[in-house]
């Protein structure tokens, strides 16, 4: 793969996959994150600078925005394919209002949707393709096949899953190499710490952490819930609600702490902290403005003693966070 002039972003491998860190989840281009500020010709200059400062790994989904985030991510790679890593999902299963119906992992459903992916994006093949929930009601292996007979045709070079337990990653692992684990984790979501990582790392997989940035709230941004639009999809979140909001920010005011005494942001901070979870660790923060897509760039170049990772784990230890990551509805969703 070609490589832009730019930054010079840490190489980082997802299992056989070379990656550069951070990456850039696109998610909130499309829907979830302040919808009424969406700007199609917006994101594609995020994503066109982010590629240009030395980025490479490009997340997305074929729920976000029912499939408006693949098009989107499409069109801005157009003539620029050869230097993305690109990564999309499926699983989430939305109907024609954009209702969720579910989770699939059958192999009629899989094959169905990256070739539906495929053509919403443009390319001839996705370097990574995830399973993005666990379908419980079919085996892994059935599912994982399927996905496994997809990169022998060419249309996948590498596969991952999202939110799924220790068991399913080593059943998966066994019916064909997983590149790639993604799962939420930030200093405010440690859970993958406990036996996710050392599961991933035992069987040779990486670890892609999403929301790095607790959704914005670790940005140190928003200061009441009442900061977020009312068809916002944080109002929904417990940590974004009532007690849980107040007790939040208590956190961030440690991280804005910290982060004035280092003399960088408090969004650098929490993804500084990420990146030195491990080599191979990718955090991909989300972002559709420009100026914070270089405050997370310029993250790789906060460094973390020993001493500041200790003290960090001291002020925030795991389960600091105050609610569930999701409503009780999406948590059924997430494999345990």
């Amino acid at each position: 793969m070609s490589q832009a002039a730019g930054r010079e972003l840490p190489i980082r491998m997802l299992g056989a996959l070379e990656v550069r860190a951070p990456g850039l989840g696109c998610m909130g281009m499309s829907e979830f994150y302040d919808p009424k500020s969406q700007d199609d010709a917006e994101s594609i200059r995020v994503i066109h600078r982010f590629l240009d400062e030395g980025g490479d790994f490009l997340d997305t989904a074929d729920m976000y925005g029912s499939g408006r985030n693949e098009e989107l991510v499409g069109r801005a790679i157009a003539g620029r394919r050869d230097r993305v890593v690109l990564a999309t999902k499926f699983g989430n299963v939305r109907g024609p209002n954009g209702e969720f119906l579910g989770v699939r992992g059958d192999a009629a459903y899989v094959k169905e949707c990256c070739d539906a992916s495929l053509r919403r994006l443009k390319v001839d093949h996705i370097d990574l393709y995830y399973q993005h929930r666990v379908d419980t009601k079919v085996p892994i292996e059935e599912t994982v096949g399927a996905m496994a007979e997809l990169v022998r045709a060419g249309k996948v070079r590498h596969l991952g899953l999202s939110e799924a337990a220790t068991e399913t990653i080593k059943r998966a692992a066994a019916v064909h190499p997983i590149a790639a684990l993604q799962t939420e984790f930030s200093l405010w979501s440690r859970g993958p710490e406990v036996e996710i990582l050392p599961t991933v790392r035992a069987l040779g997989i990486g670890f892609v952490a999403y929301s790095p940035l607790g959704r914005g709230f670790l940005t140190g941004q928003f200061k009441s819930p009442d900061d977020f639009d009312a068809d916002d999809y944080r109002r929904n979140s417990p940590r974004f609600q009532g007690e849980n909001f107040r007790k939040n920010l208590e956190l961030v005011k440690v991280i804005e702490e910290m982060a004035a005494s280092k003399g960088c942001t408090p969004s650098q901070l929490a993804l500084a902290w990420v990146l030195a979870q491990g080599d191979d660790v990718v955090p991909i923060p989300g972002t559709k403005r420009a100026k914070y897509l270089d405050e997370n760039l310029g993250a790789t170049s906060v460094e973390l003693a020993d001493d500041e990772l200790r003290k960090i784990d001291e002020l925030l230890p795991a389960g600091s966070a105050s609610g569930d990551r999701y409503h009780a509805q999406a948590m059924q969703a997430v494999n345990k």
